[in-house]
């Protein structure tokens, strides 16, 4: 984290704000349903990517969507030292 910027701590994740990584544009020429993921995996907590999940299966999203270079969200944080409850509640959906 730069020194100049102040780490927030119990940011409010409301539904409104869970819901609109559903529309996120792709980033770069990523798949759109695996950018999503991905945006969302990187800035959620697990308890906030978790209802995130249902809204976006709920939305016809694919939980198994695969990157560019084939991998599953699940695959690519296989090995990040966070990742675990990700890739549990990924498993849970069918990612």
């Amino acid at each position: 984290m730069r020194p100049d910027k102040e780490k927030v701590i119990d940011e409010v994740w409301d539904d409104e704000r869970v819901a609109g990584f559903l529309n996120k544009q792709p980033m770069g020429t990523e798949p759109a349903d695996y950018s999503i993921l991905l945006n969302a995996y990187r800035a959620m907590r697990p308890a906030d990517f978790e209802r995130f999940l249902v809204m976006y299966v709920a939305d016809g999203r694919d939980p198994g969507a695969r990157s560019r270079s084939g991998e599953t969200l699940r695959e690519t944080i296989a090995t990040h030292r966070h990742g675990a409850p990700f890739r549990r509640l990924l498993e849970a959906v069918g990612g």
